[in-house]
């Protein structure tokens, strides 16, 4: 993605090609938020085009294509970077999927890319949680889509659990419903298809143990106002109100006549099998009670299109987070991040430093090396250590964790070698880091309180040599102390220190 800021671009797009509707949103970004100007959506019906060879039609193509020429006339003018369009579950399907995708692109003029179904549902979550009130406890979100339904367990903006299942309003119309017949026994097998297409997750879902359920899609959204219509509820989604519209389409017979109030014509047709899935995700999470969010997939690539403009890492905000909470001293940890990287700039290729990870993980025990200190000050990079090693960390793996550890656990005293020799042909890396982390907090040791001079800084395999100005040393006696004693440390992971 190009470096401009999604704030310098006049206005950003985001266009989600479903399996049953292509939607687009444009819309101008406001100091990290979204402010929609103008919405259009268009029942493409994707996967309905989908044959037994997992071909997607010419006409289903043509369908498309002819949308994405009415979305063309407003991103035309829009730079690159300022739109991003996702392909979902009929595209995911589709075997000739790049032929529509070169097509599409030659129309649009902005690159088109089909996403797996968990990141489909990561979006969601996104979409949702920026479009519905910001509750502290956990929630499930569902989205029926045209080919998949995506499932999501989240807490404020964190998605914790993300599922996709192989079920959509369009595809279970063209299994159970093709000829517009409503029975008892279709409904029934469409019903039990999706039971059994949710007992592979059930277990999962229910074990996050969520407060409140969200529904995110079309069809969702017409149920509520269905059930709404007959009085039965105010919008969301219940049992009673579920119950009710089931027996509705029994009596009916067939989509030609559901002439419900909420259910617009060219819903329709694919309503009963949304019903069923619905119905299916109801029964098997226990659920009593689901609000509808306008917030979805297209709002989630909009947010997510911000992020990246302004490269939002999620590990950024979990440090601050960390540091905010165990009352860092903020400027302490920024001299001493400043003076490491200044150190890695001067030894990086003599020590095999030049990673991007080398960095990475650098910077972050800078910031974090204190933490402990709010639990006691006697062995607190130990007290650090754990803290860094068994806290749930979002956006940092496992690995990653207990290498920061080792870093914060390393940055005084002892350097734990041995641990860090688990670690392979990279321990020797993380051990040269550490040498690097401990320099930069012990020339920063009197924090702040005094000017310091520029060193030079030299390294081999096994050494590392330290050049103060002349005379500076002698002059500042707490410092020459300091190192003298570094060097005695580093002894002990072979590193031959000197300072002159």
């Amino acid at each position: 993605m190009p470096h401009t800021p999604a704030e310098s671009f006049p206005l950003i797009a985001a266009i989600d090609l479903g399996s049953n509707s292509f939607h687009m949103v444009l819309a101008k970004a406001d100091h990290g938020e979204i402010r929609v100007l103008e919405r259009l959506g268009d029942k493409v019906q994707l996967a309905a085009g989908i044959d037994e060879q997992r071909l997607l039609s010419e006409d289903a193509m043509v369908r498309g294509l002819d949308c994405l020429r009415r979305f063309a006339q407003l991103t035309a003018s829009l730079p690159e970077g300022a739109v991003r369009i996702v392909g979902t579950n009929a595209l995911r399907e589709a075997r000739n999927r790049a032929e529509f995708i070169r097509r599409a692109e030659a129309i649009l003029g902005h690159p088109v890319e089909v996403i797996s179904g968990r990141e489909e549902a990561r979006l969601i979550y996104l979409g949702v949680s920026h479009s519905i009130a910001d509750t502290p406890g956990k929630r499930l979100v569902a989205d029926i889509g045209g080919g998949s339904t995506e499932f999501i367990v989240g807490q404020r903006f964190e998605p914790l659990l993300r599922e996709s299942l192989q079920m959509g309003c369009v595809s279970y119309t063209q299994r159970f419903f093709r000829d517009g017949k409503i029975t008892p026994a279709r409904y029934a097998q469409a019903y039990t298809a999706a039971r059994l297409e949710v007992m592979g997750i059930e277990h999962a879902l229910r074990r996050h143990k969520w407060e409140d359920a969200v529904g995110a899609s079309g069809t969702i959204k017409a149920v509520g106002l269905a059930i709404q219509a007959a009085g039965l509820g105010t919008g969301e989604i219940n049992a009673e109100g579920l119950a009710w519209l089931k027996r509705k389409l029994f009596k009916l017979g067939e989509v030609d006549k559901l002439d419900l109030e909420g259910i617009k014509p060219d819903r329709r047709g694919i309503f009963p099998a949304g019903l069923a899935i619905l119905e299916a995700i109801f029964d098997a999470c226990d659920i009593q009670r689901m609000v509808h969010s306008e917030g979805a997939l297209r709002e989630g690539v909009l947010y997510d299109l911000l992020g990246r403009h302004q490269h939002e890492d999620v590990r950024e905000r979990t440090l601050s987070a960390l540091m905010e909470r165990y009352h860092v001293d903020l400027e302490q940890a920024a001299r001493v991040e400043s003076k490491a990287l200044e150190a890695l700039e001067q030894v990086k290729h003599s020590w095999q430093l030049s990673d991007d990870w080398h960095r990475e993980l650098l910077v972050w025990a800078a910031r974090v090396h204190e933490i402990g200190l709010d639990i006691a000050h006697y062995q607190y990079h130990k007290h650090g250590a754990y803290l860094v090693e068994h806290s749930d960390l979002a956006g940092f793996s496992r690995l990653d964790q207990q290498m920061l550890a080792l870093l914060v656990r390393g940055h005084r005293r002892n350097i734990p070698k041995e641990k860090l020799a688990d670690f392979g042909e990279e321990g020797i890396k993380l051990v040269r880091l550490c040498v690097l982390l401990r320099f930069a907090i012990l020339f920063h040791h009197i924090r702040g309180t005094q000017e310091m001079p520029q060193v030079q800084l030299r390294a081999d395999q096994g050494s590392l040599e330290i050049r103060f100005p002349d005379d500076w040393l002698a002059a500042n006696p707490l410092t020459q102390a300091d190192f003298t004693q570094e060097a005695e440390w580093l002894k002990r992971v072979g590193i031959d220190l000197s300072v002159r």
